[in-house]
């Protein structure tokens, strides 16, 4: 959601955590803690979270493996060598090729104020960990569109009369939408 060089928080990854406040009480209150993990040092992630409002936990794990480990990001030699794996697979996706970057990509990057190639060495994904014994067990992972179903917003408009009706990427972070 937030690389280290990014200057502004990912605008999708944005408008799916604007869900997360809701809910995250209710998990606390089934045993289940919910936390959020980016690369970019913490100062930045809080400076973001008090913009956006946001109360739900979220962490750094800058200069730490975590989120390599789990193929979420990578590194320039990855993205320059083509042996990126991501959502199971090497290589192949939309956000792996650098000659043609596809709108939505440049348009986000754009949005998080740097440059496409840096901006697609993070990605999505979601993991699940339980804690038994003192040993922490990882349980379950998604990427890409593996993770629409955290996307609140999309819950509804799937159910609205004209759907998503999407003409591009069309969303903006919360206090980036002209009132009305």
């Amino acid at each position: 959601m937030f690389g280290p060089d990014y200057v502004a928080g990912c605008a999708t990854c944005s408008t799916i955590a604007d869900g997360f406040n809701g809910f995250v009480v209710h998990l606390a209150n089934h045993d289940v803690m919910f936390w959020a993990v980016s690369r970019a040092p913490l100062a930045k992630l809080q400076a973001y979270r008090r913009r956006m409002g946001w109360t739900f936990p979220w962490t750094s794990s800058f200069g730490g493996d975590f989120n390599f480990d789990f193929n979420v990001s990578f590194t320039e030699e990855q993205q320059r060598d083509g042996t990126i794996e991501y959502n199971y697979e090497r290589g192949g996706h939309a956000m792996d090729d650098m000659s043609s970057v596809p709108e939505p990509v440049a348009q986000n990057a754009a949005m998080a104020g740097t440059d496409a190639s840096t901006y697609t060495r993070e990605r999505p994904g979601m993991s699940a960990f339980a804690l038994e014994d003192g040993v922490v067990y990882h349980t379950y992972s998604s990427y890409a569109r593996g993770v629409d179903g955290l996307w609140g917003m999309y819950q509804w408009l799937d159910r609205a009369p004209r759907g998503r009706n999407e003409t591009g990427m069309w969303w903006r972070r919360h206090d980036e939408y002209v009132k009305r």
